[in-house]
């Protein structure tokens, strides 16, 4: 097969063919000439340029540029639109900080005034004290004064007769008044004695039924109520397990969770993702599956909320617990003497890890969380939200494969392919299986360095920094991890990475 040789080249055959001597003196000096040059070197010795080299130059001088041209227009098209995009998310994030900055001043406000009104309610009694103690002196001194002076002994006599008669008098009216009220009363009382008792049977009987009906639904309510807290309680439970084999023994029946009993379930204790965000804290609300009819939401935003309620607990739990055995590494590491228990813990952490030689560093590398942003970008990325078959039957929201265990297949694989998405008993159990894979295995080695230079830094670890280096989880490479920032930024995940859980015990500081 002969190489497609290029207008140029074509020329310089064809000025060795003829000899022409001007061109390869220029080739001897290892100067470069371009194909016009040459092509009027050519014309010089009268030489004939054949028409198909004409063709190529042709392709190569015009329509190539053109070409060209149009793919830098479309790039600028492109990049235009997405200064568009990025200046209206922009604004979109400044009015939603601006309605919480306007929020918390209306929150402090209220405190401020709330502060201000207990320090008053403070004071009152010093003044009561103040008042009572001058009101006191002021009558001590009248009385003295009083019994000081001289008195005239009969215009005393008088004064204390028409005392004593001004008394009497004004006793015996207020007592005649009285008894003539009640008087009346017992009159009216005799008169309208009949027409009560009337009242009180028509009125007995709307109570009742009143009662009756208010019975029911608050029955209902208690039931309906009682079964995610039942659910709830043994998700708790079971995902405290330390012993990773027996996963497979802790498989659940199918709850048949619904969306309708999730929500009131939210409603009841009071848990708002907007007071998580302010707080910094959530509440240890561990969901054993994800409801089964979550799709049938028409509120987009609600299912989002809905998902992100359900796996931020368990995203939160696990990365402190990481942080829990981190503190505790770093406690063993700092002291020259370690006991047998705390030897039996790091290889048991060695083997966890997949960390060869016992190497601390290689362990301290990998134990470390994933920011929360990142979880709950991958988790909706890979379930639709909460909504894939995987998701649903199987628990597995992060699409992990596998070949070996058991999983659920999917439909659209190829036939060449065996690989199946590995099913998991309950959706704590895929929480683990992501982080460590993320924390051990070798495509992640570019996302734990980064997490470590972070450290070193001293710089919190924020999702944003580190998606570009998980271009290794999915076959699109690059343009997964482009999404992934756009989930994060879209609905402000990067909010959630300072959130703990609201009984997590104080964590000593240990440059962790």
């Amino acid at each position: 097969m002969k190489k497609k040789l290029s207008y140029r080249d074509k020329l310089l055959e064809l000025a060795h063919i003829y000899n022409v001597k001007e061109i390869q003196e220029y080739i001897k000096r290892r100067k470069t000439l371009t194909s016009g040059q040459i092509e009027l070197i050519l014309r010089k010795n009268n030489i004939v340029i054949p028409k198909d080299f004409r063709t190529n130059f042709f392709k190569e001088n015009i329509t190539k540029p053109l070409s060209r041209a149009s793919k830098q227009i479309d790039d600028f098209k492109d990049d235009s639109k997405k200064a568009v995009s990025k200046f209206s998310r922009k604004l979109v994030y400044i009015k939603e900080d601006s309605s919480r900055s306007i929020g918390r001043f209306f929150y402090n406000l209220w405190k401020n005034a709330g502060n201000i009104g207990l320090s008053f309610l403070n004071i009152i009694p010093k003044l009561g004290k103040t008042v009572f103690s001058s009101s006191t002196t002021i009558l001590t001194n009248v009385f003295h004064e009083i019994y000081n002076q001289k008195i005239n002994p009969t215009k005393a006599r008088t004064a204390i007769v028409s005392f004593f008669v001004i008394v009497g008098v004004v006793a015996i009216l207020i007592s005649g008044g009285t008894a003539y009220k009640n008087s009346e009363n017992n009159f009216q009382n005799s008169i309208v004695k009949k027409p009560e008792v009337k009242i009180k049977k028509e009125v007995k009987k709307p109570e009742v039924k009143i009662k009756k009906e208010v019975k029911k639904p608050e029955v209902k309510i208690k039931k309906e109520v009682k079964k995610p807290k039942v659910k709830i309680k043994k998700e708790v439970k079971k995902p405290e397990v330390k012993k990773n084999e027996k996963v497979a023994d802790l498989i659940l029946p199918d709850l048949n969770l619904k969306t309708e009993t999730v929500l009131t379930l939210f409603k009841d204790v009071n848990y708002d993702l907007n007071k998580v965000k302010f707080d910094k804290t959530v509440k240890p609300i561990y969901f054993t599956q994800l409801p089964k009819d979550l799709d049938e939401l028409k509120n987009v935003k609600l299912k989002k909320e809905t998902f992100i309620k359900i796996i931020l607990p368990l995203i939160v739990a696990e990365n402190e617990r990481i942080l829990d055995d981190r503190y505790k590494l770093k406690n063993i590491t700092s002291r020259k003497i370690t006991t047998d228990d705390e030897k039996q813990w790091l290889r048991q952490k060695f083997l966890e890890y997949k960390v060869k030689k016992g190497s601390i560093e290689d362990l301290t590398t990998k134990m470390d969380i994933i920011p929360a942003s990142i979880a709950i970008a991958q988790a909706a990325k890979e379930s639709g939200w909460g909504t894939s078959r995987f998701a649903l039957e199987g628990n597995a929201i992060f699409g992990q494969w596998t070949w070996n265990g058991k999983g659920i297949a999917p439909l659209d694989r190829d036939k060449t392919k065996n690989h199946k998405i590995l099913r998991f008993p309950i959706l704590r159990a895929s929480v683990k299986a992501y982080t460590k894979n993320l924390n051990t295995h070798k495509s992640y080695q570019k996302f734990r360095l980064k997490r470590k230079s972070l450290r070193a830094e001293n710089k919190k670890i924020i999702g944003l920094e580190l998606t570009k280096t998980l271009d290794n989880y999915a076959e699109t490479g690059s343009e997964y991890t482009k999404i992934l920032d756009q989930i994060i930024r879209q609905n402000r995940l990067m909010d959630y990475e300072p959130v703990k859980l609201a009984n997590s015990s104080p964590r000593k500081s240990l440059n962790l």
